[in-house]
């Protein structure tokens, strides 16, 4: 690759981002930037914006495009992700956060991948999703009763405040009202590639791989 690339990764709320985004940003070698985590980092250490954006969270509701935005444009300054490539996972969410970080004609990124989930499928996936609290690590349930999964780092997994139904019927309903039309915006610019996300892990990673060669930026398997 000439150059290393730089992804924008779309998808409902439990469509396997994030785990897709660590796999590839390692195959890729290039930094993975969750906005899920920028935040937990923020309301962990009790920061300004953490404290704004912990208020949100426990409501199940998105956090505002300037906090969003500010907190992305730090951190990509200051890891100088314009020559490294990188991989955006949560970001944008609004067409407005797309035109101020990517542009009006978004030559700041070289491919949108949006994971194609059902709604009926990511609401059993969130239901059955435990999250270590101290670093993010994450991981499926068989058993939706199960309350607690031990972390790699001794700690346990746990049921997030807002992956309660009722926060995720809040959270989706925006999902579709505020990111939903980021992907005909990407595809109106030629931008976006959508991948079934249903199905083993492996094979949705190898159809985004799919996907990528297609665009030229992985080299033919």
């Amino acid at each position: 690759m000439p150059n290393p690339p730089r992804i924008v990764v779309l998808g409902r709320q439990g469509a396997g981002k994030g785990t897709q985004c660590a796999r590839l940003a390692a195959y890729l070698g290039v930094p993975h930037l969750s906005t899920g985590d920028l935040f937990r980092t923020a309301v962990r250490d009790g920061t300004p914006v953490g404290v704004q954006v912990a208020g949100y969270l426990e409501r199940g509701e998105l956090v505002p495009d300037e906090l969003v935005v500010g907190i992305v444009q730090e951190h990509a300054a200051a890891e100088g992700l314009d020559d490294r490539g990188y991989l955006l996972d949560g970001f944008p969410r609004t067409i407005a956060q797309a035109e101020l970080f990517l542009g009006s004609d978004g030559k700041g990124v070289d491919v949108a991948v949006e994971l194609d989930v059902p709604v009926d499928v990511v609401v059993e996936r969130i239901a059955r999703r435990r999250v270590c609290p101290v670093d993010g690590w994450t991981t499926i349930v068989d058993d939706p009763s199960v309350a607690a999964v031990p972390c790699p780092d001794g700690h346990d997994a746990v049921q997030r405040e807002d992956d309660t139904p009722e926060a995720v019927r809040r959270r989706l309903a925006l999902y579709e009202r505020e990111t939903g039309p980021l992907g005909p915006w990407f595809a109106q610019r030629g931008l976006l590639e959508r991948v079934d996300g249903v199905g083993d892990p492996d094979e949705v990673f190898d159809r985004i791989l799919g996907a990528l060669r297609a665009r030229g930026l992985l080299s033919a398997a």
